[in-house]
Formats: structure tokens, sequence, C-alpha cells
């Protein structure tokens, strides 16, 4: 079944619409992200929705006409119903139904978390079942067992705050711009690991970042001449330790020796380092997007609203927006 899918993607704040052949071939992918934010230091949810209104239908024309088709080609639409923030995801969700419903096509909802496990899917097609998938942005930080395409089973979730949400409030604290985690790998790039902040000790395979950071709040508020280049260091370091401790536990315990990383944070080129001298060290195979598909986009909601489809069918035009959902 060779589909032509276009993906829409608003679960935060990023706009964006793909057109993807048969789950694989991507053909454009278009993201729009939002500035506003950056003088609050984090995202505004009703800011984010207000911000995608005037964007999706431009968006997604260009999205086509890169693709170099129009709306009467495609087959199917699938867009993020979950998780995200609900007035962003109301904006695309409700887009894509419309759209699907003119155009007699069927609609596909995704889950966000399966479009970035896509986003590895979508660049390393032969990658052998089951593998271990590490989820790390701004809004999530999960561990999932992937046991086939569209079949997962959640190992563990972040407790508090989110591995991407940690680096944005460290940086806030530090007065860096938002978003922070590029500023934090650049800094942290100047200075050494001098400050022992502690390791989070967190049972199985969750995760928990919030006693880190206010480790961090009382390393700043406690020093007199606090070297910004050290603290990002330190804190950096202390995070990927801790994302480690997790892969390493999990491969020991279920003997999968295949994991990929993706989210936001897998564009930081220190963790990528990292995982490469990890999985060399431990015999583990990786897999990372590249950057562009590790950031929240369209392209892997199509993929994965493509394979949903051939599985499961089209999703009911009543399917709601969530904020909270588990894969």
């Amino acid at each position: 079944m060779n589909l032509l899918c276009l993906g829409i993607e608003t679960s935060c704040d990023e706009t964006s619409a793909s057109v993807v052949r048969d789950g694989k071939e991507i053909l454009s992918n278009i993201v729009s992200s939002q500035s506003i934010h950056s003088i609050y230091g984090g995202v505004v949810p009703e800011l984010a929705s207000r911000a995608h209104l005037p964007l999706i239908v431009p968006i997604t024309k260009t999205a086509l006409e890169v693709a170099k088709t129009d709306y009467k080609d495609l087959n199917l639409v699938a867009a993020t119903n979950a998780p995200g923030l609900i007035g962003a995801l109301l904006v695309g969700l409700s887009f894509a139904k419309a759209l699907a419903m003119s155009l007699g096509i069927p609609f596909v909802a995704v889950n966000h978390l399966e479009g970035h496990i896509f986003s590895v899917l979508l660049e390393y097609p032969a990658i052998e079942f089951p593998f271990i998938s590490l989820i790390i942005s701004g809004g999530h930080t999960e561990l999932i067992l992937v046991k086939d395409r569209c079949v997962y089973e959640l190992l563990g979730t972040t407790l508090d705050d989110a591995c991407g949400e940690s680096f944005d409030k460290v940086a806030k604290m530090m007065g860096l711009p938002y978003p922070g985690g590029s500023f934090i790998e650049k800094l942290a790039a100047k200075g050494s690991r001098t400050i022992k902040f502690p390791l989070p000790h967190i049972e199985r395979y969750d995760f928990s970042f919030s006693g880190l950071k206010t480790a961090v709040l009382y390393y700043l508020r406690d020093s007199k001449n606090p070297k910004l280049e050290d603290i990002a260091c330190s804190f950096q370091e202390v995070v990927f330790d801790f994302l480690l401790s997790k892969i390493q536990s999990v491969v020991d315990e279920m003997g999968i020796r295949r994991i990929t990383i993706s989210g936001g944070v897998a564009v930081n080129n220190r963790l990528r380092e990292r995982i490469k001298t990890f999985t060399e060290k431990n015999e583990i195979d990786y897999y990372f997007p590249r950057a562009e598909f590790c950031t929240d986009n369209a392209a892997m909601i199509a993929a994965a609203g493509n394979e949903r489809y051939k599985r499961f069918g089209s999703s009911l035009l009543t399917v709601p927006a969530q904020a909270r959902a588990q894969i």
C-alpha cells in the first residue's frame, strides 16, 4: 500500500507539516519554531496555541509545494493528538481532522512519543527488534521497550522535570537565554567538571532531575564567584551519567543490546560522544536520528501515522487531544 501521508505536528511550540510517501520517503518536512517564548524563559501555553493558528495553513501549503504535490493527491492525514500542550494540540488536530474530512480520506491520531521512535525508524528501517528507545526532550524522558513497530512497553519515565526541561531551568538560573540546552552545551565545552553535583538515585528505570536542579540553585546561591562554564560542564556531565546509568541497567537486566536515542536533547554533541564511547566499550549498537528529526517535526508523525493506518485502520474523528498520555 503506497500511501502519500500528510503529517501535522503542533504538540508544543513548533508548527510542522510533512509529506511522506509509504512511511519512508520524506518529500518535505517544514518546521516553524516560535521565538516569542524566549522573552519569558520558557514556553507559555496560551501564546503557543495562538501562534500555531496563523501558521498551520501556510506551513501545510509550503510542505505540499516542496513535495511537488497537492491536497487532492493525499491518501492519509496524520496528526499528533497527545501528549502535549492541550491548546497547541487542538490547533493541529482540529485542522488535520477537518482536512481529512473535506478530502474524504482517512485520518490517524499519533502519540507524540511514538513519533520520536519513528524518527529513528525513518533513517534506520532495517533496525532489528526488539530495541530500547530513550526519548529525551523538553517535555519527556522515557525508556521504552520497542518490541515491534507499534508494539511498546513503557519501562521508565520522569517523576518530575523532563531532561530538556532541567537544562532550560538551569540555564535560566544562570541567566542564559531560552531555550537553554544549546547555551549550556556551549558553556560546558569551555569548562571543567570541578563541582560534585549529586547523581540522582531513582529505582528501576525511572528518572528525576528536580534534586539535581535544586543542587545547582543552591550552588549559585552560596558561591561568591561562581564560574558558569564549570557549573554548566558539571551539571551536564551528571545528567549524562544518569542517563547512561539507566541504559546500563536496562541492557544488563534485559539483555537487549540495541538502543535508540531521540528527542531534542539528542542533538547535544557531548551526549553523542559519551553514548559512542559507552556503547563501543559495552558492545551495544546505538542509533541517533539526524538533528532535524530529533526535535519536534511532522515527518516522524507521518511515518508513524502511515504504519498505524496499515495495522489498525483510521482513527475516529472524535479522538480527543490529551495533555498527558502514555505510549
